[in-house]
């Protein structure tokens, strides 16, 4: 690994404070240890709370407008880091340099979103059936958030959660993955810079705490925070969403996709070919939107997969900060365990493997870089049915379009999904009430590189919440029904009389 001192210094992380604490962190590229920081305990979560609290009763009264005008500066601070942030992120999770920047752009985008939504936080006004009165519907905010984030995106969710939270009027304390907490710092680095600009903003809007699990319970059970953000595994969210439940608060659940692309008779192949191609290798394979399940009619079939056999074979694995490469490294061992362990089950079900070698092990034996797997399946098997985070994917034929929609419903998880086709009849069917079952249904284009303009998130296993666009800001505010008497009478409502009311 390189030197990174003169990347932590331009992102404001100080490498004399990285070193020496109990938390390691290493990077995927070659497995070295690039920091030690020193983990929250439970009782550092519970102070970052309290600071939040104190933080939500001065920022709340700021109006919504003006909290937008800090997310703007924050846009811009985010423009001018852009290329340094989107290099920690590629060191911290191994994803290729132009994704890294991608996901900073994200961030950039959500930030436009929010700072045009602060304008229209709108409510409704309902017609009663009193004279004299008037019912309104009105957003409040709502409190401190809580986020919890994944290692193969560590900054866009949590900006697509913050940049709305904050416009909405509440603080937050985030809880990036173990794997990579130094992208959140410096997030945190880069948005100081912005509330300096910003000139009155209360302290502790964003707090971070360092550390796995115990720290994360810590977060979740505070009943101090009305909201808890999730994202990482459907096994994640459940223990999440019941904690949360327990204590009676709101979760906003984003878990795994396993998901699938239907491959039509009259599909534009070229254009499938590319859009597979992305979907289901970027980012080795480590979205929770990649391409996990492909179902190709059987007409079509026996002239896609040798095209993409050969494009996977061509595919170049190895640095992901060397503009060439278009696969970087799995995240660390474990995860390339289980992408082998999943391989020699699915060939044990009758699956053809072709990839999904380990490469580079004698030149960075601390990392792990794989092939992109394609396994040609007889049909969709239990373990087929379940999300491996890894460069595998499965291929399955289909004879009619019923067919192929009970395939691709017929998993646990809800999140992403897809179909090619130019037939407008499929493509309708596809996207109504009786085709996929997915919260992101798309035609003609793969089922990852969401825009941030719609709301993001899935059905199912998948948790069932909406983060970035559209109306996901209601997540972030308490809804308050009104009606108000303006008149001299005291009518009730349903037309009830009361004691001497006439």
């Amino acid at each position: 690994m390189k030197d990174l001192t003169g990347l932590f210094q331009s992102l404001g992380l100080d490498p004399a404070t990285l070193a020496g604490g109990a938390h390691a962190v290493r990077s995927p590229i070659d497995g070295s240890e690039i920091a030690r920081l020193a983990p929250d305990t439970p009782g550092d979560v519970g102070a970052k709370v309290a600071r939040a609290q104190d933080a939500f009763a001065a920022w709340r009264r700021v109006p919504a407008p003006v909290r937008g005008e800090l997310i703007r500066l924050f846009g811009e601070e985010l423009r001018a880091h852009k290329d340094g942030l989107g290099e920690l992120v590629t060191v911290e999770t191994g994803k290729i340099l132009e994704e890294g920047k991608g996901e900073v752009q994200e961030m950039i985008d959500i930030c436009d979103f929010a700072v045009g939504l602060s304008r229209q936080l709108y409510g409704l006004t309902i017609a009663s059936e009193r004279p004299g009165h008037k019912m309104m519907e009105s957003w409040h905010p709502l409190g401190p958030v809580g986020v919890i984030t994944a290692f193969n995106f560590p900054v866009a969710p949590w900006a697509w959660n913050f940049a709305l939270a904050l416009v909405c009027g509440d603080p937050m304390v985030w809880k990036p993955s173990e794997l990579t907490p130094l992208s959140a710092l410096a997030c945190r680095n880069i948005f100081d810079k912005a509330a300096a600009r910003f000139g009155a903003a209360p302290d502790d809007l964003l707090q971070i705490v360092v550390g796995g699990k115990q720290a994360g319970e810590a977060l979740v059970d505070d009943a101090r925070v009305p909201l808890i953000s999730a994202t990482g595994s459907c096994a994640m969210g459940r223990a999440v969403g019941a904690r949360v439940a327990a204590r009676l608060g709101r979760s906003l659940l984003e878990l795994g996709g396993n998901n699938g692309m239907i491959v039509a008779p009259s599909a534009d192949l070229d254009l499938a070919e590319r859009a597979i191609l992305f979907a289901a290798v970027g980012t080795a394979g480590q979205r929770c939107t990649s391409l996990r399940r492909l179902i190709v009619h059987e007409e079509v079939y026996d002239a896609l997969l040798p095209r993409l056999k050969s494009a996977y074979a061509s595919v170049a694995v190895g640095d992901p900060l060397d503009p060439g490469t278009l696969i970087g490294p799995l995240i660390r061992e474990a995860a390339y365990d289980k992408m082998r362990a999943t391989l020699e089950t699915v060939a044990g079900e009758g699956g053809a493997v072709f990839g999904g070698e380990r490469v580079l092990a004698g030149e960075l034996p601390g990392a792990y870089y794989v092939t992109p797997a394609i396994v040609e399946m007889p049909g969709q098997t239990e373990t087929v049915r379940e999300e491996t985070f890894a460069p595998i994917l499965y291929a399955m034929k289909y004879r009619d379009l019923d067919d192929a929609i009970r395939i691709h419903n017929g998993v646990p998880q809800g999140l992403a999904s897809c179909i090619f086709t130019t037939d407008l009849r499929e493509a309708e069917t596809f996207t109504s009430g009786v085709g996929s079952d997915c919260g992101i249904v798309n035609v003609n284009i793969g089922p990852s590189g969401a825009e941030i303009g719609g709301a993001f998130g899935g059905e199912k296993d998948t948790g069932g919440g909406r983060e970035s666009g559209s109306d996901a800001w209601k997540s972030y505010m308490r809804r308050a029904t009104n009606t108000i008497n303006y008149s001299n009478e005291l009518p009730l409502a349903q037309g009830i009389r009361f004691g001497d009311d006439s």
